[in-house]
Parts: C-alpha cells; sequence; structure tokens
C-alpha cells in the first residue's frame, strides 16, 4: 500500500509526542528536521560514537578514552538551516576546519577572535562563552601535551566536544549534553551507550578484517559483511596484519574475546521505553545503525515499550557497506542484532520503503510479523535521499495505527 501524504494526523502532532530516531550523522536529518516542526514532538536521537575517520580518527588516538564527536557535532546542525544570522555562525563554529598547517598558535589566535567578537559573525554572549571557554580547555591540555595531533582540516566544533569532554573529567555523555545545551538542539541527543569507549570492526564473509569504521564505510568488494565486533582495543597496523593470518573462525573467537565492556546509557533505555514512536532511520548499516543494536539491555527496553510503532525505514540508495545485502535482508540483521531473528517481540512493526527499493514478494503484505509499506519517499531535489515531508507523513500514518497495532 502506499502511505498517506497528508499533514500530520492522530500519529504525530496531537498532543506530546516521544519518537526516539536511531540515526546517524546524516542520514535521518531530513526526517529529523521535519519532526522538529511538528508542534508537540519531543525527539531524541540515538546516536553510537564509533567514527573514526580523519580528523575524528586523529583526534580519538589524540584523547584516548574518547568516543567519535563527529555524529552529534552532525545533528547540532539540524535547526541552524534558516536564514537567521544567529543560527548561521553557529553553523559556521560547528562546520569549520582549520586550514593544512594549522598550529597551536593559530588555533589559540582563532579562538582570541572569537572571544573579542571578531570572527564567526552574530554569536550571542551565552553561546560565545561556553564555546571560547571549551576551546580553551582544549588549548591547555594541548600545551600539556603538544604532540601526537595535527589540526589540518580538524572540524572546529570536533574540537569543541573535546574541550567539553576534557572539562567534564572525561564523561563522554556529559560532554554531548554540554554542547546540546551550547548549541541550542531542540532535539535530545542521546549516545546509545554509558560513554565506554569501543572500536568497531567487521568481518566479511571471505574472511577479510575490516580493520576499523572508515574501512567498513569505505568502497567495498562483492563480498558481504557478515560480523560486527566492539573492540577495548583499535586494530593497529601491526595486529592486522596478524590477525588477518588467523584461520576465519580463530579469528571470530579472537575479537569476540576482546570485546569492549559497554552499558546501556539510562537516557536511551528511557527514551526507548516511554516512546510513542521509534524509527530504525536511514544511514549507514554498519556504521550508524547495527552497532548501536549491540548496546546490552537496548533490545529489552524496546521490547518493553508495547505500545509504540516500531519503523524501519528503507535507504533509498545503498552505501558502500551493503554489497551482498537487499532490504529484506537488513531488516533480517537488524532483528538478529537485536536479540529477536522471529520477531516474537515486536521489535519491528512495519518497514517503510521507497517504491523502488522495495524487495520483490513483499510489497504491501506481511514478512515475519512486519508490515511493509511502500510509497514515493525520495527527495525530488536530492536523487537518493529521504523527503522529509513525505517521510514524516508516512510514519504519522503508522503511528496513528500504532495503539491497535499493540492491541493485537
Amino acid at each position: 500500500m502506499s502511505p498517506p501524504y497528508s499533514s500530520p494526523g492522530p500519529g504525530l502532532g496531537s498532543g506530546r509526542t516521544s519518537v526516539a530516531l536511531f540515526s546517524g550523522g546524516r542520514g535521518g536529518a531530513s526526517i529529523a528536521r521535519r519532526l522538529l516542526r511538528i508542534p508537540g514532538v519531543e525527539l531524541s536521537l540515538l546516536i553510537n560514537g564509533y567514527d573514526n575517520g580523519h580528523s575524528t580518527g586523529a583526534l580519538r588516538r589524540y584523547l584516548p578514552g574518547m568516543l567519535g564527536p563527529s555524529d552529534f557535532r552532525k545533528n547540532l546542525l539540524l535547526h541552524l538551516d534558516g536564514g537567521d544570522p544567529r543560527q548561521a555562525a553557529l553553523r559556521s563554529v560547528l562546520e569549520h576546519r582549520l586550514p593544512a598547517g594549522s598550529t597551536r598558535d593559530d588555533l589559540a589566535g582563532l579562538v582570541d577572535r572569537l572571544a573579542r567578537g571578531r570572527t564567526f559573525g552574530m554569536l550571542p554572549p551565552e553561546v560565545r562563552t561556553p564555546i571560547v571557554r571549551d576551546l580553551t580547555v582544549f588549548l591547555r591540555h594541548l600545551d600539556g601535551r603538544p604532540h601526537g595531533l595535527s589540526l589540518s582540516d580538524c572540524a572546529l566544533g570536533n574540537l569543541v566536544f573535546a574541550g567539553a569532554y576534557l572539562r567534564l573529567g572525561g564523561d563522554f555523555n556529559a560532554a554531548v549534553g554540554s554542547c546540546a545545551r551550547t548549541f541550542g538542539s531542540p532535539a535530545r541527543l542521546v549516545n546509545v551507550t554509558g560513554g565506554e569507549n569501543a572500536f568497531l570492526v567487521a568481518l566479511k564473509e571471505d574472511g577479510r578484517l575490516l580493520a576499523d569504521e572508515a574501512d567498513i564505510v569505505a568502497p567495498q568488494d562483492a563480498a558481504a559483511i557478515t560480523d560486527l565486533f566492539l573492540l577495548r582495543e583499535p586494530v593497529v597496523p601491526e595486529s592486522r596484519t596478524a590477525l588477518q593470518a588467523q584461520p576465519a573462525e580463530r579469528l571470530r573467537r579472537t575479537l569476540d574475546q576482546a570485546r569492549a565492556g559497554i552499558s546501556l546509557n539510562p537516557e536511551a533505555r528511557d527514551a526507548l521505553r516511554h516512546a510513542d514512536l521509534i524509527v530504525y532511520g536511514p544511514g549507514t548499516p554498519h556504521s550508524s545503525l547495527l552497532p548501536s543494536y549491540l548496546t546490552p539491555g537496548l533490545a529489552d527496553a524496546i521490547a518493553a515499550n508495547r505500545a509504540a510503532a516500531k519503523v524501519f525505514v528503507v535507504n533509498i540508495r545503498d552505501d558502500h557497506d551493503v554489497r551482498g545485502l537487499g532490504a529484506s535482508d537488513l531488516v533480517d540483521r537488524t532483528l538478529a542484532y537485536l536479540g529477536d531473528p522471529f520477531n516474537e517481540r515486536r521489535t519491528v512493526t512495519h518497514v517503510l520503503c521507497h517504491r523502488t527499493a522495495a524487495p520483490a514478494g513483499v510489497t504491501g503484505g506481511g514478512r515475519a510479523g512486519v508490515r511493509w509499506i511502500t510509497g514515493d519517499l525520495e527527495d525530488p531535489g536530492r536523487p537518493g535521499a529521504h523527503c522529509g515531508r513525505r517521510t514524516v507523513s508516512a510514519l504519522t500514518g503508522i503511528a496513528a495505527e500504532a495503539p491497535l497495532v499493540g492491541a493485537g
């Protein structure tokens, strides 16, 4: 069936409505922005911090113990799309990248100009002050440990996160909350875990090791990814060679024994238990979404919520990491990672799929207790991206019927 593309009805926008959206950095942005425009919607964005590409990876290596802030930083941009000069200034701070060859003194000069209101436009004092405070904390740390980090191409917003992390005693989740307040996020940004450091690796069906998140999101060969692991320590080049030399089953056991101990963030648990709508959002499956579902206790929090519709939104365009996998496979993987392979706990109630991405044999029908709904969800101006208006309209219709589904 095709979802009705109407204005928000009884499902969303008819009083206080809580939505929990699993997201990465940008995949669910159009949906989140549209949800934030609906009066009464309280949006929690559930994100993991396993990113370690480029400057984010360099920052994580420089500050052992810190998760990757980049996806959280990107989600702080959701409400900064308007023409308001203050919004433009906040966006500039978050997105500004230090030029190649930047030094500690270059960063200090930038912070000084920021403190005196001579850069980044119209930042009000209540925003400028905490940004300068956290960048100054980071500068002091850099003074005490001047080696080990290249500032070239570092996102200034990531350095604000790093300063907050240092100021708050290495509490990553507290840093997320602090930055969300600084930048005025209307959504609640929630790290899925208790903030424990962990490093994402994957195995492919041919036994090849993808040693970090950057490998996972890079262009792939035809072999599908079969396993994800969250490790206590990163896989460095020397150990990667030794690990790859192991037979596949032994390598799997080795990685399993090296798993990090992580816990569920109480904020994530509460958001899931009390949500009126849970959305497994679009994004890069093997970096942004599936690793979040490995969090102990998260599946139980979802299962404890019997009233919410729980909607899997299929990507319109495939990412590099899904070679050899279709929409049905990714739904199955989501269920498996959440410990409910046969959907006996109603972990997924609906799959929302763009009409051209729907797999044969399931359109309009049921599969593993899941209702598949198809429609035109693509943004006409951005091929391959979801249209927030169309997708949220479909979610509204699903949410409206959720109490009936839950009662059944």
